[in-house]
């Protein structure tokens, strides 16, 4: 046996160093054999004859040669030669095979020289580094913590065939079969060496083919369906079930039994499945041999009651199966999940529900009786809560709703995991776990918690269409000192918006089941429309105020949230652009044919005294991201307790949530809003309600509901007047409305689970609408004094303005005011020739379908919408794409 190392091929690296492939479980090229050291003097036939022990050579000595690192004992530590003892050939050899088997050394001998043996060795070399060449698809730090050579160990064959074996198993884990690696040792100075993976990762092995044999009720297309693993093919290219996973394989044996079962096939069983990997290992071809058997129905389906809180019979006549049903087994599971709900309502925590099945294979009818053992009832032991380093132990004890030395009740159990749960400070697959206490009438509910990140730091930047660049920062906390506060500071910049913000939430005050909170704001809005494609500002608007909040359970379900909120809003328009003197008396008013009505009426400062009140429902099983339940919520807000403004605001919104089809959730919701004017005050421009993005995606900013229209009339070039349409270069006054409504359906798709962990969240959805009831424009008399061409109409073209004795004509220039004094040019550029079309106030809905991706993103939580209007009204302002940057969705 020999392990010494020869000169191999030259590694194609910059220093040409010397690379000599490892041939797993043989030896290099070119190596001799051991050497067992013998006398060959004496003649052949000599040495053959047998010699007496008494001529046989003694061990006088023994002599380590060539060990560089380890001590001479310690190698003789490793065979059984010692001296005083006779030398025989089979001691040799035995020495031998204990050196190879330390692995330590790359070629070693023993040799007697008249009982002076040499153990002559050659150690293996330390190892230098290690190198992965070729990996794309497995980055270094998944292969290496799997590898068990490491530098500054000793090189062993053994070592690197295992590693190799153990990168190739992590290939086949990522579905590459066709993996493969190449070992390879460059030799250093010092007896060192550097080893080298070099490895060929190959194309992913998909599945090609799914075969199935023996199925006759159902085709291969439907089975297929039922299965996780997928052919591939084009229409499957985005699918990660195309890959071959031999855990896949079973879980496929497993669904396709569960599919029978629900079907009636109550015999039905999988015969084989083999997975056979094409001699190019790139693709595997899967077979099932099958045996459906006969299609039962269910015979006599009764429960058997050992509890006395439970009555057998009644509870039979409200199983959902009969007798006659076709025989399901997911209908049989479902019914034990929940007599089993059931019985934990009633105390009986450990209720054992057991379904006895009696097969009848002469009429093919199923029997099933659902057994309720009997079990004490059981009492709450203790609430214990692990896990939680930051959140105080109140803040989520304060959630059961259950307390130590309650009946124990499975639905209030599932009510407190998804309180705690929608608190938004712990892990989302958050349950309370049930253990068996001191006594078998005892249970331990442990809250077993992992804490998440609860602070938002949010600085970022961004491009808008509509408000160009945008500045956001905001920092909010939502579990502030670990006692379930919530506080938060945000600052916006943009061109056209700029805001600030303080709030704090307290959700139990002095420890009591009542809620509060306070927001101070500072909010300066610029209201805009386009006209020639330049951006123009309309009125600006500065809003300070400051909101309080005070809320108090009045069931577990249904909370009441009263608040007062104190406005003083500041609006105003460029007097230069929109003022004018037509009567000649020195005053500069307001000029409605230049800014508008709506906006002249809404000119000027006044305060907002609002109290409100909010009533709302709420059974999800998450506030922050609901899966299922249902929640409702009304509110009602009076403007008139002082301040300016006199009106009432009334809102409401439902939506319910379903987990369906394994992972997938739709929603509906719904809401709507009505504001009425009191003392005989109309609802000004900045209360009323706007509709558009993003409420209603597909649509701008806005882009919903009742407007004005400015057109332009200009020259064609002969004489004629013309009126632009084009909407970007018509001026577009958005007037809100009094009334709306929306409803959303919307269908979020699982991915898979490193979508999942990447915070993709892809949706379809399809959204209705619509705002509307404004008071409309009435005719009136032109104010200009002249022959101005003027016209104002609604969408049906009844005239609105009117010029007394004229036509409108196209005119270049304003008259003047008959005193002698000429407009402004500004007047002139603005309301030179043009009309007016009052657009939108309808009540018809506004429809879009659109697809969705929300990404909670490292930059904070991202939203990307196309979205198709299936149905608008004259007037609307669509959008097909929208982003949103920085919101919760």
């Amino acid at each position: 046996m020999n392990g010494r190392t020869m000169a191999g091929d030259t590694m194609k690296k910059p220093a040409a160093r010397l690379a000599l492939i490892l041939l797993g479980g043989t030896m290099l090229a070119g190596i001799p054999a051991p050497v067992l050291a013998q006398d060959t003097a004496q003649p052949a036939a000599q040495a053959q004859l047998p010699q007496p022990l008494q001529q046989q050579d003694i061990i006088q000595s023994i002599t380590v040669v060539g060990a560089e690192r380890l001590e001479a004992q310690t190698i003789l530590s490793y065979i059984r030669l010692r001296v005083g003892q006779p030398y025989t050939q089979a001691d040799a050899d035995q020495a031998l095979k204990d050196l190879a088997a330390t692995e330590l050394f790359s070629n070693f001998s023993v040799r007697n020289d008249g009982g002076n043996v040499v153990v002559d060795v050659v150690e293996n070399p330390v190892i230098n580094r290690i190198i992965l060449e070729g990996n794309k698809r497995l980055k270094d730090e998944k292969i290496v913590p799997e590898i068990k050579l490491a530098p500054r160990q000793i090189f062993t064959r053994s070592k690197v065939r295992a590693d190799v074996a153990r990168i190739i198993e992590l290939y086949k884990r990522q579905g590459r079969f066709a993996a493969s690696v190449e070992p390879k040792m460059v030799q250093l100075s010092q007896n060192r060496v550097d080893i080298v993976f070099e490895i060929n990762e190959g194309p992913k092995s998909k599945v090609r083919q799914i075969n199935i044999i023996g199925n006759d009720q159902f085709s291969d297309g439907k089975l297929r369906g039922e299965m996780v693993t997928k052919q591939a093919r084009l229409t499957t290219f985005l699918s990660s079930g195309t890959s071959y996973d031999p855990d896949r394989l079973a879980f496929d044996q497993q669904k396709l039994r569960q599919f029978y079962l629900t079907e009636g096939y109550a015999d039905f069983r999988v015969v084989s499945a083999v997975a056979e990997l094409t001699p190019d290992k790139r693709d595997f071809i899967i077979t099932y041999v099958v045996e459906e058997g006969e299609r039962y129905k269910f015979g006599k389906v009764a429960v058997d009651s050992q509890l006395r809180d439970f009555d057998s019979e009644g509870m039979t006549s409200n199983l959902p199966m009969k007798d006659g049903d076709w025989y399901n087994a997911k209908s049989v599971e479902d019914t034990v999940e929940q007599l089993s709900e059931l019985a934990g309502t009633f105390g009986y925590a450990f209720a054992d529900v057991a379904p006895n099945f009696n097969r009848n294979k002469e009429d093919l009818t199923m029997d099933v009786t659902f057994v309720l053992r009997e079990a004490p009832r059981v009492y709450v032991e203790r609430l214990d809560v692990n896990g939680n380093t930051l959140t105080q132990d109140k803040v989520i004890r304060r959630e059961f709703r259950l307390s130590e030395g309650d009946a124990f009740n499975s639905l209030q159990v599932k009510r407190s995991a998804n309180r705690i749960k929608s608190l938004g400070f712990f892990q989302e697959n958050f349950e309370v776990v049930q253990k068996p206490g001191s006594e078998p009438d005892r249970i331990i509910l442990e809250a077993n918690v992992e804490e998440q990140a609860t602070g938002e730091l949010q600085l970022s930047a961004g491009f808008s269409s509509i408000e160009n660049f945008i500045l956001a920062a905001s920092i909010r906390q939502r579990n502030f000192r670990g006692r379930g506060q919530t506080v938060g500071a945000s600052v916006n910049y943009s061109r056209y918006s700029r805001s600030f913000n303080l709030s704090f939430s307290e959700p139990y005050v002095f420890d009591r089941n009542i809620s509060a909170g306070v927001d101070i704001y500072r909010r300066d809005q610029n209201s805009f429309n386009y006209l020639n494609n330049s951006r123009n500002t309309t009125f600006k608007q500065a809003t300070t105020g400051a909101s309080l909040r005070l809320g108090v359970p009045l069931t577990e379900y249904m909370s009441l949230v009263g608040s007062y909120t104190f406005n003083y809003d500041q609006i105003s328009l460029n007097e230069n652009q929109f003022f004018a003197d037509l009567d000649g008396d020195g005053i500069r008013t307001c000029e409605p044919l230049i800014a508008g009505r709506y906006l002249c009426e809404a000119l000027g400062n006044r305060t907002s005294s609002i109290l409100g009140a909010t009533l709302t429902y709420d059974a999800t099983d998450s506030r922050y991201r609901p899966t299922r339940g249902r929640s409702a919520s009304v509110s009602a807000e009076y403007a008139g307790l002082g301040g300016s403004v006199n009106y009432l605001r009334v809102r409401g919104k439902a939506a319910q949530y379903y987990n369906i089809f394994n992972g997938f959730i739709f929603s509906l919701t719904a809401e709507g809003g009505y504001i009425k004017g009191l003392n005989g005050d109309d609802v000004r421009l900045n209360d009323r309600f706007f509709l558009g993005e993003p409420q209603i995606r597909g649509f701008d900013i806005r882009g919903v509901g009742p407007r004005v229209l400015r057109r332009q009339i200009i020259d064609d070039g002969e004489g004629n007047p013309v009126v632009v349409t084009d909407r970007k270069q018509v001026s577009d006054d958005a007037l809100g409305g009094n009334i709306y409504y929306l409803g959303r359906a919307e269908l979020e798709i699982p991915l898979g689970s490193g979508a999942s962990e990447l915070g993709l969240r892809p949706s379809v959805y399809m959204d209705v609408g619509a705002l509307f009831d404004v008071r409309a424009p009435q005719l009136q008399q032109s104010p200009f004094p002249g022959g101005i061409s003027i016209q104002s109409r609604n969408a049906d073209g009844e005239l609105l303005y009117t010029i007394p004795g004229t036509t409108p004509v196209v005119t270049t220039t304003l008259p003047n005011d008959g005193m002698g004094n000429a407009y402004t040019p500004i007047l002139t550029q603005i309301a030179g020739p043009f009309e007016e079309v009052f657009l939108g106030d309808s009540s018809a809905p506004r429809i879009t379908i659109g697809v969705g991706v929300n990404w909670n993103s490292p930059f904070g939580p991202f939203r990307i919408d196309f979205a198709h209007a299936l149905k608008k009204q004259p007037g609307d302002d669509t959008k097909r794409f929208s982003f949103n940057v920085g919101t919760q969705f």
